[in-house]
């Protein structure tokens, strides 16, 4: 991160928020003006400009949260804690724990919110010092971890120091594996790492996005939290490739336990010699730092985490050019996903077909999926990929007290809903795709039977208008428009002609907007109606 949003970030943590003086005087000690800080902050949501109650109670409004009821724990929770003023409750958007629905945190400390009187317990007590987190063992063995103890990591990068063609070897082996990126765009991920390096500009950066903020979408967390060392040694591997010294994880500051780990990770990857002054080689540098996101899904954009690290307001770039050629503070820039990353290490040494022969039904490779909604144990799973859907629920014990499916969102908030009949479909990127929906971040939402699919695809369109960056026009206002429409639907009472409106708005922001959130803000809702047709509209019932 830049020096100024370090330095608001570091202010508010000491003073609890962020006033007029402080500001000013912050200001002149950087040397800036104060527009340019008041634009920071009132840009990202983590800042505030207000002072902080005793017990600020976050909880998640998003889709998965809803469906786990959502709605009624936050009425009641503002019951258990009226008589308190001392107590602010707020709605928030997705705190990426949704294997924990419905999601909540305490003073930005996660707790599980599903039980109201050890949650009324924990609002009691949540001002009190906490013990930090002692790190524990993995509790699962994960299929793409080469290692089989703590003290033969990072072997695959010693084996490729002072080997004066392991990049060239290592970006074909990327290539001839099919890796894509794991956070929702698919972009091969060997191509990516040749783009970066054949550029001649230095120094090169290699970023890691750690800033999963969509709705259901929560496996790089458990990811941080279990593999750090495959994530760091993923991006020293990068490094070597591409001829870049420093290293980067952009993590949303939701993930405060995992970024501790991350930290004690990455101190123990530099007494290993894995990252430092000679990690790449005698005298080839590489070491990697930690910025902590102040909030908004829009930075999960890679051009708008940019900004961001350049200490300005998170708005996606036009492109071209691209990251790859000019990224951050305009030199050849290799962003990856956590996921993306982590296997990284297996695939160098096994080799690519071995790689590929991990997955089933002619797909390739393993899939670390987050799956939550209406099934019986929500989590992330590891699958070889070509898994299907419905295999992946019966490894969750099914769905939740056995009721049938009614719709499935295979890739995300983002993706478009499928019906029941979708179980058969495999989680692959051309599978999906072939299904009129994606893979997208890896996060399988599952509804049942008896939920109000309308109300939860309206949901989703809320999340993405509550998100919009308000750059692009047609975002800002489009997302805007089609949330009161749907709001009125919900009641039953929308019009008939707004299903052509909502057609046209989400053709326009398709057209128009520069990133990927106003591209597909409205789709949700328009894989709904084509999926669930009377239903839909039969809450527009009005000309």
């Amino acid at each position: 991160m830049g020096a100024i949003i370090d330095a608001l970030t570091d202010l508010q943590h000491e003073h609890g928020w962020l006033d007029d003086e402080r500001l000013a005087a912050l200001a002149q000690k950087l040397g800036v003006p104060l527009y340019r800080l008041e634009g920071l902050v009132s840009f990202y949501p983590h800042f505030r400009r207000k002072p902080p109650p005793r017990v600020e109670v976050a909880l998640c409004r998003d889709v998965t949260c809803r469906l786990a009821g959502g709605r009624d724990f936050l009425a009641r929770a503002r019951q258990v804690v009226s008589g308190d003023p001392s107590v602010e409750v707020r709605e928030v958007s997705c705190l990426g724990r949704c294997d924990r629905a419905p999601a909540a945190a305490l003073n930005e400390r996660p707790v599980y919110a599903g039980d109201l009187d050890a949650f009324a317990i924990a609002v009691r007590w949540a001002d009190e010092p906490r013990p930090e987190r002692a790190p524990s063992p993995p509790s699962r063995r994960w299929a793409s971890d080469p290692y089989e103890d703590q003290a033969s990591r990072y072997g695959v990068l010693a084996s490729l120091r002072g080997d004066a063609l392991a990049g060239d070897r290592v970006q074909a082996t990327l290539e001839t594996s099919g890796l894509r990126g794991m956070g929702g765009a698919g972009f091969p991920t060997g191509l990516k790492w040749k783009l970066v390096r054949k550029e001649t500009a230095r120094p090169k950066y290699v970023v890691c996005n750690a800033d999963e903020s969509e709705p259901g979408t929560f496996k790089d967390r458990v990811i941080l939290d279990e593999l750090p060392h495959l994530v760091i040694e993923g991006m020293a591997i990068a490094a070597l490739v591409v001829g870049a010294s420093e290293g980067i994880v952009f993590i949303r500051h939701e993930y405060g336990p995992e970024r501790d780990n991350l930290a004690r990770a990455i101190e123990e990857a530099r007494q290993r010699g894995a990252l430092g002054p000679d990690a790449l080689g005698p005298g080839l540098p590489f070491d990697v730092r930690i910025a902590v996101s102040p909030g908004g899904y829009i930075l999960g954009e890679e051009t708008a985490l940019l900004e961001c690290l350049e200490d300005n307001r998170g708005e996606p770039r036009n492109k071209p050019p691209f990251p790859g050629q000019k990224g951050l503070f305009g030199r050849p820039t290799l962003i990856n996903n956590v996921e993306t990353l982590s296997y990284v290490p297996l695939i160098v040494k096994e080799g690519a077909e071995a790689w590929k022969a991990r997955g089933v039904r002619g797909s390739g490779g393993l899939k670390f999926i987050a799956l939550s909604g209406d099934v019986a144990k929500p989590g992330v799973y590891q699958v070889p990929m070509g898994t299907t859907i419905g295999e992946l629920i019966a490894m969750a014990g099914g769905t939740k007290d056995g009721k049938p499916i009614l719709a499935i969102a295979p890739g995300g908030a983002s993706s478009n809903f499928l019906r029941a009949d979708a179980v058969d479909a495999p989680l692959d990127f051309d599978a999906l795709q072939k299904r009129g929906s994606m893979l997208g971040s890896g996060a399988v939402l599952v509804v049942c039977e008896g939920a109000d699919i309308v109300d939860l695809v309206t949901n989703v369109v809320a999340f993405f208008r509550n998100e919009s960056c308000g750059k692009c026009v047609p975002c800002r206002v489009g997302t805007e428009k089609a949330v009161a429409i749907l709001e009125e639907a919900v009641l039953g009472r929308g019009k008939k002609r707004h299903l052509v409106v909502l057609s046209e708005l989400a053709e326009t922001l398709a057209d128009t907007s520069i990133c990927g959130l106003g591209q597909v803000a409205i789709a949700p809702f328009l894989s709904v109606l084509r999926a669930f047709e009377d239903d839909v509209r039969a809450r527009f019932p009005e000309d």
